[in-house]
């Protein structure tokens, strides 16, 4: 079904964002891996940490992960060490297209038993769970970080732990440090020498923990507050003192006429003024959000080329393909490369009642709906693809002053 979007005039609004996605399943990892339960408090509510908890919980010999790749990724590492544990992890018609032999490769190389149940490097996966006894291994840092992530959350609990090298470039650099500084405050001490991270075989300490709101979800109030000509947005708890990479969005909106005011009760978001013409970035660090930027620097009309985008095409669609396809319905040529989004500000005539597919992708469609700013009644495909990260997006947006309307004669305004 086809949802039209509204925007309202202006945007004054108070937003309970979701929990972090990406600190909620590395504590859910980590506390499967604990010998005592962590009472960890606000885990996201989203699909991707949903189905990770149900793995660990119902105890399955067969698990469908659905479309979520961390989940993934994370759990081939955590039943590959898993002693005397067979299963058959599984996952969307699109995940079992989306590569996992640079991990398995990895597991394997450190005694892991894992085989393809179909397709050589991809999904399904058989594993059968042992003892990995660990020691060297070096792996491409361009690699998906969580790969990495999963290989550096087992690593205590190898025998001779971990010595992990990472070569050329690195990127996502953010989320592996976020993994670390989970590992650290649950009793894990990484040990760095440039691009290589050493872990002590160990065990991870209980600890209390709380999921902080997430930044990724922060960004498309960002999007908001640059599109509506007044905005007054108050995200409460969200701190500029996080774990998250993407925290970075309020930097990068800066440029973009949206300034931040950062307090122990949250962060507010303001209009300022826009002060560039050209708008250039690596969002090799952040790649999660490009979708954001991307949409957003069309609207306001804005030229940029982002570089750092090489990620994005093993994501839940190839993004920079699927931006470009969208886009171009509202009228923004893009210009493309396997790593690059740019635009040079050329338009065309945009369609009429354009419809944005979301190629089950949460991103596409909470980065289009702010486009009815400009395009009022813009048609957003297959919206309950949000539930993978941000549930409440759709009622949030509502609360804000949106609306939504079936695509039918009938309409029901919700």
């Amino acid at each position: 079904m086809n949802y039209k979007v509204f925007a309202p005039h202006d945007c004054h609004i108070e937003v309970e964002l979701p929990a972090s996605k990406s600190i909620s399943n590395r504590a859910l990892v980590i506390n499967a891996l604990c010998d005592d339960s962590i009472p960890i408090t606000n885990v996201s509510d989203c699909d991707d940490t949903r189905v990770m908890k149900q793995a660990f919980t119902e105890k399955n010999s067969s698990i469908d992960i659905h479309g979520a790749g961390t989940a993934m990724r994370f759990l081939t590492a955590y039943y590959a060490q898993k002693r005397d544990y067979e299963c058959i992890i599984s996952g969307s018609e699109r995940m079992k297209q989306r590569p996992i032999k640079i991990l398995v490769d990895a597991l394997r190389s450190l005694g892991a038993d894992i085989r393809y149940f179909d397709k050589e490097g991809f999904p399904p996966l058989q594993i059968f769970g042992k003892e990995l006894r660990g020691g060297e291994l070096s792996l491409p840092g361009n690699v998906s970080s969580q790969y990495i992530s999963a290989l550096l959350m087992i690593a205590p609990y190898m025998q001779n732990g971990l010595e992990l090298t990472l070569t050329g470039k690195i990127v996502s650099t953010p989320y592996i440090e976020m993994t670390l500084e989970m590992m650290s405050y649950f009793g894990i001490e990484a040990h760095r020498s440039n691009n290589t991270i050493r872990i002590p075989a160990g065990r991870y300490c209980p600890k209390q923990f709380r999921i902080e709101p997430d930044w990724s979800a922060a960004s498309y109030w960002y999007e908001i507050a640059a599109l509506t000509p007044e905005a007054d947005i108050f995200l409460p708890n969200l701190s500029n003192k996080s774990l998250q990479g993407d925290a970075r969005i309020a930097a990068l909106f800066e440029p973009l006429g949206v300034s931040s005011l950062f307090s122990q009760e949250g962060t507010k978001l303001r209009k300022s003024d826009r002060s560039i013409s050209l708008y250039e970035q690596d969002l090799s660090e952040q790649p999660d959000l490009a979708q954001t930027l991307v949409v957003t620097c069309c609207l306001i009309g804005l030229p940029f080329k982002f570089t750092g985008l090489q990620t994005l095409k093993i994501k839940e669609t190839d993004r920079i393909s699927a931006l470009q396809n969208e886009l171009i319905k509202l009228g923004y040529k893009l210009i493309s490369s396997d790593r690059s989004l740019e635009w040079n500000g050329e338009s065309i005539a945009p369609k009429v009642a354009p419809v944005i597919e979301t190629y089950d992708d949460h991103r596409m469609a909470m980065a289009f709906a702010p486009a009815s700013f400009l395009f009022p009644g813009i048609k957003i495909k297959d919206i309950s693809v949000v539930d993978k990260s941000y549930p409440n997006y759709w009622k949030d947006l509502c609360k804000a002053g949106f609306s939504l309307e079936k695509d039918e004669k009938e309409g029901t305004r919700l």
